[in-house]
C-alpha cells in the first residue's frame, strides 16, 4: 500500500513542478480572440481553456473575392492555476488563416472540449460551389496531446459528397463518396463505400500535425486517403 502511495506521491508532485513551468497568459497585443472552449482535458477534475485568435501577422497578401486581409490564427490551451492562467500549449499550425477560401465571412470554426478531448471543427468555401468540412479530434496522454479522429467532409452543391473518417484509436477508417447531379439527363457514377481498419505505428502528435500532409493507400483503390 505504500509503495502505491509514493508513486501516487510522485505524480503530484511531477504534475506541480509541470504546473509551476508554465508561462504566464497575457492577450498578445493586436490579437482579436474569435472562440473559445472549456472543459477537462488531462482528467484531473479541473477545467481548462481553449483560447482561439485571430492574430495581427499577415498570412499572405493574397485578396480573395472579399478584398479582405488574410491573418494567421493561433490557439492557446490554459490551465488556470491559483495565480492566474498559464500557457499549457500553444499551436497556429493546424488553423487555415482568417482569408482563406472563396467567401471568408461565410467561414466557421468550432472548438469544444467533449470527452476529455479537443475538438476543432473547421469550413470554409474552395470556390462557389465546393465547401470543404474538417472536424479533428485531440487527446492528451503519455504527455502530449494526440491525433485520435480526422474527419473530411468535401461536397459540391450538385454532382458529389466525399467523406473521410479515421478513428486513430480503434483504426476505423470509412471512405464515402456519394455522387448526384443537377441535371436530368445526366450520366451518374456509381456511389463508393469503403471501411477497413488501418493501424499507425505511432499516433502523431498535434504540433507534427498538419492538415492534408499524411497518407496512407487506400485497400483495393489507386487513392490515397489523405488527412
Amino acid at each position: 500500500m505504500m509503495k502505491y502511495f509514493f508513486s501516487f506521491l510522485i505524480v503530484l508532485v511531477v504534475s506541480g513542478l509541470s504546473a509551476q513551468n508554465l508561462k504566464n497568459f497575457s492577450v498578445p497585443k493586436g490579437y482579436t480572440q474569435i472562440a473559445e472552449a472549456k472543459g477537462d482535458l488531462d482528467k484531473d477534475g479541473k477545467e481548462e481553456m481553449v483560447l482561439v485568435f485571430d492574430t495581427h501577422i499577415k498570412a499572405s497578401d493574397d485578396r480573395n473575392l472579399e478584398g479582405t486581409p488574410d491573418y494567421k490564427r493561433v490557439f492557446y490551451i490554459l490551465k488556470n492555476e491559483n495565480d492566474g492562467l498559464k500557457v499549457w500549449k500553444e499551436n497556429s499550425s493546424i488553423l487555415f488563416s482568417s482569408g482563406t477560401g472563396f467567401y471568408p465571412s461565410d467561414n466557421t470554426l468550432e472548438v469544444t472540449i467533449k470527452n476529455n478531448s479537443l475538438h476543432i471543427g473547421q469550413t470554409f468555401f474552395t470556390n462557389s460551389r465546393h465547401t470543404q468540412k474538417y472536424k479533428h479530434t485531440f487527446r492528451f496522454q503519455n504527455g502530449d496531446f494526440y491525433l485520435i479522429g480526422s474527419h473530411d467532409h468535401f461536397e459540391d452543391t450538385c454532382d458529389f459528397s466525399f467523406t473521410n473518417e479515421i478513428n486513430f484509436s480503434t483504426g476505423k477508417v470509412i471512405v464515402d463518396k456519394h455522387f448526384s447531379s443537377c441535371e436530368d439527363d445526366a450520366k451518374i457514377p456509381q456511389d463508393f463505400h469503403k471501411e477497413f481498419t488501418h493501424k499507425l505505428q505511432n499516433l502523431i502528435k498535434m504540433n507534427d500535425f498538419k492538415i492534408g500532409e499524411h497518407k496512407f493507400k487506400i485497400p483495393g483503390l489507386k487513392d490515397d486517403f489523405v488527412f
